[in-house]
């Protein structure tokens, strides 16, 4: 099979590496709009060449969309009208979906695209960034399988199959919903953390000095690229606010807590939280 990989960074990269080695795709095209990106992944070996985006979805069997939602949203429908009354398959990773499912909705060829978003990835980017086996044993979701030719579906299946994921399926607004739980507001906590301590740092310039583990954990997802994370936050607004007010009308509930030195309530506000322990298990 020919595959093209629309976005050659960390997550593009990565399936590259393991769909290569697994040998689901004889041949990998790569499509960037970054000349250093291109260069990279010719040099490492992640793709076997560089192509325009309407060369490589003419060559291709499957395209894999990886470039940061905003732009997915911008390509989806024109990529429909190149590979409509095709067999050709069209799907993306991106971390939101209502915003691609409103790019493709009543398109005639809305049944070639695949939703998808693989619940891995680290805190690091582009073609450099890119591993193998990243994805093994991890989620993926699929949105609104219902509205992908069964061919199609069963093409996306298979290749996150040879990754080793495990398959979840859910529609576009329950998928964004339940990730700006568990992903966006883990991202803005993080960045709002390493502003914070950034800002303390040039009063104090040793704070950083009695940093721990537990720090480093929290703020490891400060490192994580702009450039993918503003779209992510744009597109998926409306449900990150609404995860946002809940974080901040808990943190409130710690402040008034510690303010007032009630340690009653603090104990049972952190048995409370506990109780994640069951789901994370």
């Amino acid at each position: 099979m020919t595959i093209a990989i629309v976005g050659i960074g960390l997550i593009g990269g990565s399936m590259a590496v393991d769909l290569r080695k697994r040998k689901f795709a004889d041949t990998i095209i790569g499509v960037d709009s970054s000349l250093h990106h291109q260069n990279i992944a010719k040099l490492c070996g992640l793709v076997d060449e560089i192509e325009t985006l309407e060369n490589a979805i003419d060559r291709s069997e499957l395209i894999i969309l990886s470039t940061p939602v905003s732009t997915n949203c911008k390509m989806l429908p024109s990529i429909l009208d190149r590979i409509a009354g095709t067999s050709k398959v069209v799907t993306d990773m991106g971390s939101t979906k209502v915003g691609m499912a409103e790019a493709a909705r009543n398109h005639p060829a809305r049944g070639r695209y695949v939703a998808a978003h693989p619940m891995a990835g680290t805190e690091f980017s582009g073609p450099l960034a890119a591993i193998g086996k990243l994805f093994d044993y991890k989620n993926v979701i699929i949105c609104d399988k219902e509205l992908s030719d069964p061919d199609a579906l069963f093409k996306a299946e298979q290749m996150l199959d040879i990754l080793n994921m495990r398959k979840v399926y859910m529609n576009s607004s329950e998928h964004d919903i339940h990730v700006a739980y568990i992903s966006h507001i883990s991202h803005i906590t993080s960045f709002s953390l390493a502003l914070s301590v950034l800002e303390k740092e040039q009063e104090e310039e040793n704070i950083l000095a009695l940093a721990g583990g537990g720090f480093e954990s929290t703020v490891r997802l400060a490192k994580s690229n702009g450039e993918t994370w503003a779209p992510i936050f744009i597109e998926n607004s409306g449900y990150i606010i609404e995860v946002m007010d809940t974080y901040i009308e808990k943190m409130n509930l710690f402040r008034k807590m510690i303010k007032d030195k009630d340690m009653e309530g603090l104990k049972n506000l952190m048995e409370e939280a506990n109780k994640i322990r069951k789901i994370l298990n």
